[in-house]
C-alpha cells in the first residue's frame, strides 16, 4: 500500500499544494497519481472531470500501456474490448480513492510565479470561476487545448476536444510572458456515434523547453501532447513517470530554499 489512509490535506482557500497539474488526460491524470503514491499533495485540475484519461480511440482494444502504469493496472482488469466510457468510469475511480490527490473541475486561465511569506516561492493560477490555487509547483498536461481548434467537416469550433472548451486565455497568458508558440495538428476517429475529426492547437517552439522545464517560467513544466513532437500512449506515459521521479527530486531541493536547477 501506498501513502496514507486519509487525505494529506483538507484544501481552503490559500492552500498551498506540491504541484498542481492542469489537464487530466493521459499524462495529467497518470503524473498526478504518481506523485499522490509518493506522499504528495496534488492538485488535478480539468475544465471536465467527465472525460478524465479519454482515450483518443472507441474501445481500449489493441491498446499497450507501459507497465506499472496507472493505466495499465485499469486496463488489465478490464474486458480487452472495453468501450472508451466503462475505461474512464473505472480509470477516474482508481484516481479519486488515491489519498491526496485533490480532482478539482475548473478552467485556468494565468499563471503567476510569486514569492510567499514563509513558504518560498510559489505558482498562482488563476481561474475563470475566480478562485485562486497555489502550488509549489505547477504542471501543463493540456493536451490539444491551447488556442485549440476543432474541425468537423465545414465547421470551426473554439474546442480541443468535442463538448470541450480550448484554454485560449491560458495560451494568452504564456505568450505574454515571452513564450513562442507554434501550430500542431492532429487528427481523431471519434468515439461511438461522434464523427472523425482534425484539431488545430498550439505547443510551444522546441527552444522553449529544456527537457520537461518551461525556460521562462521557474516553476512551470509542460507534458504530453501540448508539447512539440510526436508522442503515443506509450511515450506520455513514460515521459509522465519521469517528470514524476523529476519533480520529486525538484520538491526536496525546494523545501531545502531553492528549485532543483
Amino acid at each position: 500500500m501506498f501513502g496514507p489512509v486519509s487525505p494529506r490535506s483538507r484544501p481552503q482557500p490559500g492552500h498551498l499544494y506540491d504541484v498542481a497539474v492542469v489537464g487530466a488526460g493521459l499524462a495529467g491524470t497518470e503524473l498526478a497519481w504518481r506523485l499522490a503514491r509518493a506522499g504528495r499533495d496534488v492538485l488535478l485540475v480539468s475544465q471536465a472531470l467527465d472525460h478524465l484519461g479519454n482515450l483518443y480511440q472507441p474501445t481500449t482494444q489493441g491498446v499497450t500501456f507501459p507497465p506499472g502504469s496507472l493505466f495499465e493496472e485499469v486496463r488489465a482488469a478490464l474486458h480487452p474490448d472495453t468501450d472508451g466510457w466503462t475505461f474512464h468510469r473505472h480509470l477516474k475511480a482508481r484516481v479519486e480513492e488515491t489519498a491526496g490527490i485533490h480532482l478539482l473541475q475548473s478552467t485556468v486561465t494565468t499563471l503567476d510565479e510569486e514569492t510567499a511569506p514563509n513558504e518560498g516561492g510559489q505558482i498562482v493560477l488563476s481561474t475563470w470561476e475566480g478562485p485562486k490555487l497555489h502550488a509549489r509547483l505547477c504542471v501543463l498536461a493540456v493536451g490539444a487545448f491551447l488556442k485549440g481548434r476543432l474541425l468537423v467537416g465545414d465547421t470551426m469550433d473554439e474546442a480541443g476536444r468535442l463538448s470541450e472548451v480550448a484554454y485560449d486565455f491560458l495560451a494568452d497568458d504564456l505568450t505574454a510572458s515571452g513564450i513562442w508558440l507554434i501550430g500542431n495538428e492532429r487528427r481523431a476517429e471519434g468515439e461511438g456515434v461522434e464523427p472523425p475529426y482534425e484539431v488545430r492547437f498550439l505547443t510551444p517552439a522546441p527552444t522553449e523547453l529544456d527537457g520537461f522545464r518551461v525556460n521562462r517560467l521557474e516553476r512551470v513544466r509542460m507534458l504530453g501532447q501540448c508539447t512539440p513532437g510526436e508522442h503515443t500512449y506509450d511515450s506520455v506515459l513514460r515521459d509522465a513517470a519521469r517528470l514524476a521521479d523529476d519533480l520529486l527530486a525538484d520538491l526536496l531541493t525546494d523545501l531545502n530554499g531553492e528549485v532543483g536547477a
